[in-house]
């Protein structure tokens, strides 16, 4: 990686990412080529040293090394025990940015939920209940692949506890789960939306690929406002 540094492209995705972390400057389709070329001459590392493996990456301070960490924790995700669930909860809060987080909760952290009920019914309560909002974030979007196997009381009762809030990550990402779920069931959304008190953000969001499709004639007038036509 270091080898691969490239100071041209690092500032403005310093920049990007509002000056949170030092980059080394190689974009994701590089990053890509260079982490699959590794595994190809080393292969992937034996699943009890994945977490020490990880916490040695998330410990550098460039930004590619906690992309690196959460690439190999996704290539490894079915070899993961359950109690790995405790390293993404510290990978969530810690160095916490939503390029980091999203892919973390709508892919990894949704996947291990889904092999290991037990460890969900462990963590999402605390999770879904706690102050920091990324673990609240992950909440509202471990579901976001789940489609005819989302839990939608589930994800309704998660995203009523975190009405009013004023946290735009918190709003974007009720607007995204829903939006994704509304492409499985339109009426259950549709339903919902009409009937919650959702901010702006996550009402616009939530409809934005029903409106694009022409699917909102079943919602009520009152929806239908400025930001929606």
């Amino acid at each position: 990686m270091s080898a691969n540094a490239n100071p041209t492209n690092a500032a403005p995705m310093k920049k990007y990412m509002r000056d949170k972390f030092p980059y080394l400057g190689i974009k994701t389709p590089e990053r890509t080529v260079l982490f699959k070329q590794f595994l190809a001459d080393n292969g992937l590392p034996p699943v009890d040293e994945v977490e020490a493996i990880v916490l040695t990456l998330w410990d550098l301070p460039e930004r590619e090394y906690h992309y690196l960490a959460v690439s190999l924790l996704d290539r490894m995700q079915k070899k993961l025990p359950p109690p790995s669930a405790q390293l993404m909860e510290q990978l969530i809060t810690t160095k916490s940015w939503w390029d980091t987080v999203d892919t973390l909760a709508g892919g990894i952290v949704g996947s291990h939920f889904q092999r290991y009920p037990e460890i969900k019914a462990q963590f999402l309560p605390k999770w879904r209940q706690s102050d920091n909002l990324w673990l609240r974030r992950t909440t509202i979007l471990f579901q976001l692949g789940y489609k005819t196997n989302t839990d939608t009381g589930l994800l309704f009762d998660i995203i009523c506890e975190n009405l009013g809030s004023t946290e735009f990550f918190i709003n974007k990402a009720i607007g995204w789960a829903l939006r994704e779920y509304s492409k499985t069931d339109k009426t259950a959304v549709l339903t919902f939306v009409s009937q919650t008190d959702l901010a702006p953000l996550s009402r616009r969001e939530a409809l934005k690929w029903l409106k694009n499709k022409g699917h909102l004639d079943a919602v009520p007038l009152f929806l239908c406002n400025e930001n929606l036509r």
